[in-house]
């Protein structure tokens, strides 16, 4: 797989993620939810969270610039390997799985690196309070900022309640709760991760398989080759 390719993927993927996340902070409230063509499981519920995906949350704002700086060394690292898979001619499932997750980070960290700096407001961490402040309005795309550098909070919007039920009261600690199917809000790079890792875990045989035979494939070419040199010797 040519190195333009995976570059066309990424930037696809970013280019969505980031119009849709620029689109929906600046022209709606937080907690605002619209059905998209009116269907009742598919709905966009713009909220931002200050942790990893799915709105999991990572301690403090101490933590969330750790996670910050984790998700940066990720996405250098990352730049280095999807670099050596396409080098090294890896299978393309395997290198558009490695293309989605890289994605997927990469536009999570644009909000965590500059969105607090970009918006005039966000969900920020207040240091008295010691928690996580909302705010109320649309947020405007004006660089006054409403936090600092890493200290951007990701933003949300994809909501998938399928259905909702609630589970039996025989059910231990969970009995009598109400679950939704599917409950998490979410992203485009959100989605993009999760659909790199899944792919990835489902076809790792057949993607490490399909190297090993072109190495042996490639090495039994080489011996050939050898061989043919030394007879014409």
């Amino acid at each position: 797989m040519k190195l333009r390719n995976v570059v066309f993927i990424i930037l696809l993927i970013i280019v969505a993620d980031q119009g849709l996340k620029i689109w929906i902070k600046s022209t709606h409230a937080e907690g605002e939810v619209l059905r998209v063509f009116g269907f009742n499981w598919f709905r966009i519920h713009f909220i931002e969270n200050s942790g990893m995906a799915w709105g999991w949350k990572f301690g403090n704002e101490t933590g969330k610039m750790l996670l910050t700086l984790l998700r940066l060394a990720a996405v250098i690292f990352g730049t280095w390997y999807l670099g050596k898979l396409v080098k090294q001619h890896y299978s393309k499932g395997f290198i558009i799985c490695a293309a989605l997750i890289y994605a997927g980070a990469l536009g999570n960290l644009i909000d965590s690196m500059f969105y607090g700096m970009i918006f005039d407001k966000g969900l920020h961490y207040d240091p008295v309070l010691h928690e996580y402040i909302r705010y109320e309005g649309v947020a405007a795309l004006n660089g006054h900022g409403y936090s600092s550098f890493l200290h951007g909070s990701v933003v949300d919007m994809i909501y998938l309640p399928f259905f909702d039920t609630t589970f039996p009261s025989w059910v231990p600690l969970i009995g009598g709760t109400k679950f939704d199917f599917f409950g998490p809000i979410f992203n485009i790079a959100d989605a993009s991760i999760s659909v790199g890792v899944i792919t990835l875990f489902v076809f790792q045989k057949r993607f490490f398989k399909r190297k090993k035979e072109e190495e042996a494939q490639t090495g039994g070419e080489t011996s050939a080759e050898v061989s043919d040199k030394m007879q014409v010797l």
